[in-house]
């Protein structure tokens, strides 16, 4: 262990900050050599007689200047000032991109990616692609399709949402698409262009975020209470803003799980029609629920750009989705799948569509169901005593860690101990001020014994900060 402490007692600012520059300063000097472990949060705080917090920002500030990197369960470890750094080091180390290797496979506990449980799916998968092969029918599956889908599998998307929303919309109405994400693409695309505005929840998930900046559309988030963005603040920004649509996740909402009742639903709508701003209602968790309200587009159908997949409710890599709208927008939204992916993949779509009529797939989604409530029960009683907020159906919960925490510190601390979850503020639209919290994600754990061992490691690290990485790693490999 590096015996390694700055005097910061002669620099000027904030003592995170000075932390950080005595990281530079060391570094040049060749105090501090490249591949040298740093001391833990813990025992830094107490040889410079701050917080753990304080180290801990300060440790996500010099990995944001690239000067030393944290390893999941190994602890911080001074940069190769020579290393490229990397899109990861730039984030403060926290990515929303896939890793390369399985993290799970070497005892970290990875509750950072919104996923379903996995394994659920497979035994059908096989068995479907099977009897694929073996209906004579396969050579067609790899012809071009028309640009909205084919006719079957747009039947079998209305039919799946109406079973899942409780909304009916005629096959017609619907477009097949490569997943929600994709279907989110084609509805911007189809609405708005670079300067134009879109409306969406203060906190929300981060693909429109990028989506928004890529194209150069200005995003404005929105004033939320318990049950998801209110109707005030959408009405204020119509108001104010002009905007071409309202981006929203109004069932358990992500990065929340807050789920807005028919009420609100029907105010959203009723203000979305007086100020002709279209709908796109991203319910991608929305058959996850047992009950759950119609969605917002049913009050709004002229407006409605309704949007679905299977990412959550069946398998990530099913890259299959749809998206409803006004029977004369189907035409455009279907050019717009031609001119970003040529078509939904066939093969995708007929598996889709017999798990649709066949029923798996409402089989795969009530086995879904009852193991995240399982997993969501075990939080509840882990967490306990503790500020958070989940839905019982739910993937994800938001924890509050207590003041001095910061989002991003309690990442990295929990990310020491050999436990990933995502700071708020990767949710975070423009400057909006929201509480510091960290999303976890149920879904992607192995088992019960893995959720509540890492979920155990979050509630020691507000309570007390102790419990090492080392020890959950051994527990868990």
């Amino acid at each position: 262990m590096n015996i390694w402490t700055p005097n910061i007692s002669e620099r000027p600012g904030p003592k995170y900050k000075a932390i950080a520059d005595s990281i530079l300063s060391d570094i040049r000097s060749g105090e501090l050599a490249p591949g040298e472990r740093m001391p833990t949060h813990r025992e830094l705080a107490y040889r410079l007689g701050v917080t753990v917090g304080t180290v801990t920002r300060a440790y996500s500030e010099a990995e944001r200047r690239g000067l030393v990197a944290g390893e999941v369960g190994r602890g911080t470890y001074v940069r190769d000032p020579n290393a490229p750094i990397t899109s990861d080091v730039l984030n403060s180390g926290f990515s929303l991109s896939i890793p390369e290797e399985n993290t799970m496979s070497s005892g970290v506990c990875d509750f950072s990616l919104s996923l379903p449980v996995s394994g659920v799916a497979e035994k059908y998968f096989a068995k479907s692609l099977s009897d694929i092969s073996n209906s004579h029918g396969l050579g067609s599956l790899l012809d071009y399709t028309p640009d909205t889908g084919l006719p079957s599998h747009r039947q079998a998307g209305a039919a799946w949402i109406k079973q899942i929303s409780g909304m009916k919309v005629a096959p017609s109405q619907v477009v097949i698409t490569n997943g929600a994400q994709h279907a989110v693409l084609a509805a911007v695309m189809s609405l708005a262009l670079r300067g134009d505005t879109i409306l969406t929840e203060c906190i929300t998930y981060h693909g429109i975020k990028t989506l928004a900046s890529e194209m150069g559309i200005k995003l404005v988030g929105l004033e939320m209470d318990e049950f998801g963005l209110t109707a005030a603040s959408f009405e204020a920004a119509c108001k104010e803003h002009s905007p071409k649509a309202l981006y929203t996740i109004p069932t358990m909402q992500n990065p929340t799980s807050r789920t807005m009742g028919e009420k609100r639903r029907k105010e959203i709508a009723k203000i979305a029609i007086h100020y002709n701003v279209a709908i796109i209602e991203d319910d991608i968790f929305g058959s996850i629920p047992e009950q759950r309200p119609l969605p917002i587009t049913s009050f709004a159908p002229s407006l409605g750009y309704y949007l679905t997949s299977f990412s959550k409710c069946i398998a990530p890599g099913l890259r299959y989705g749809f998206i409803a709208v006004p029977e004369n927008v189907a035409p455009r939204i279907g050019a717009i799948i031609r001119d970003t992916c040529r078509m939904a993949t066939p093969l995708m779509g007929e598996i889709v569509t017999q798990w649709i009529e066949s029923g798996v797939a409402s089989e795969i989604t009530a086995l879904q169901r009852k193991e995240l409530a399982q997993r969501q029960a075990v939080a509840a009683r882990t967490l306990k005593g503790l500020d958070f907020e989940m839905h019982p159906d739910g993937f994800n919960i938001l924890l509050y860690p207590p003041e001095p925490w910061r989002d991003e510190e309690f990442a990295l601390a929990a990310k020491e101990r050999g436990v990933l979850v995502m700071p708020a503020s990767v949710f975070a639209v423009g400057h909006a001020k929201t509480r510091h919290a960290v999303r976890i994600c149920l879904g992607a754990a192995r088992n019960f014994d893995i959720v509540e061992k890492g979920l155990k490691q979050l509630a020691d690290l507000i309570r007390n900060g102790t419990n090492s990485a080392n020890a959950y790693a051994s527990s868990v490999i």
